[in-house]
């Protein structure tokens, strides 16, 4: 009769890698910890190209765009480049889910899909398309990542990511739209409003999509809707707070949300270049689950 050891048994196991986008603003420490492979958008300053966490900062990229004579841009990774994280991934498991920024604002969803079509024989690959992106979009990559370093198949981690898809609330506050505008991600309308009234516009997501969901008279105002966005909702499980260049007030936002969620579960991240391009300095984002 064959008998199968314990080192058996774990070659035998399952095994499951989580993939995400630079645009999670996961940090490098943490994606160790929970064993997150980040492949990182482009961002551009002319002729001047940097891998979004890994050539440039967050605080470095905010030092740049202050000063800088040409407008950033951001370009997805390329199909190589998922090709290649891909393939090591698969060095040490069996099955990759991939999950990334909103295919209705990015093009790094489709580069993901070329990549995983590459990948045909070598193992399985599932794509995902989160709706959401910065800390909306690291809330779910960190749970399946939970789920993944549990032992769960990638069955259950795909049912559960779009159950957390479903469950995830973003908001976010802008000091200026200029940003959003000239990066095609927000409709002009909203910017000539804010601009007119000098009022802070609040976005969300809506399918996938950046739409504007109330606007703040003053950029304090607007903190107040960011703590009332969720202590009207009851129930939550994860949290997380997002903040361009005003770490400061990400603080005072966790510090005031301890009434309502553990203060020390409250995930605090910095917006990094890749969606710094677009959002501006002085942004803040909620999310939660």
């Amino acid at each position: 009769m064959l008998r199968i050891g314990y080192r058996d048994k774990a070659h035998f196991q399952m095994t499951v890698k989580i993939v995400t986008d630079s645009t999670s603003d996961i940090s490098r420490e943490l994606a160790r910890t929970l064993s997150i492979e980040i492949v990182p958008v482009y961002v551009k300053f002319g002729d001047e190209v940097y891998r979004d966490g890994v050539d440039i900062s967050g605080d470095g990229f905010y030092r740049k765009l202050a000063t800088a004579f040409v407008y950033p841009v951001t370009s997805p990774p390329t199909p190589a480049d998922f090709f290649k994280v891909y393939s090591d991934c698969l060095k040490d498991a069996e099955s990759i889910i991939s999950i990334h920024i909103s295919v209705k604002i990015s093009d790094t969803y489709d580069s993901a899909i070329k990549a995983k079509k590459l990948m045909k024989g070598k193992g399985q690959v599932e794509v995902i398309d989160s709706r959401f992106t910065s800390v909306g979009l690291a809330l779910i990559v960190m749970a399946a990542a939970r789920l993944a370093n549990a032992g769960e198949s990638i069955s259950n981690i795909v049912e559960e990511t779009q159950r957390s898809i479903n469950q995830m609330r973003l908001l976010g506050l802008v000091d200026t739209t200029k940003y959003l505008v000239a990066g095609g991600r927000v409709n002009r309308a909203i910017a000539v409003v804010a601009d007119i009234f000098r009022i802070k516009p609040l976005l969300t997501f809506k399918d996938g999509e950046v739409v504007r969901r109330s606007l703040a008279r003053t950029y304090l105002r607007g903190m107040d809707d960011l703590c009332e966005f969720v202590e009207t909702i009851p129930n939550v499980q994860d949290l997380a707070i997002a903040y361009s260049n005003v770490r400061t007030q990400a603080e005072e936002l966790r510090k005031r949300l301890g009434s309502v969620f553990p203060e020390e579960k409250i995930l605090l991240a910095q917006i990094g270049a890749g969606l710094g391009v677009h959002i501006g300095p002085g942004a803040l984002v909620i999310a939660f689950r």
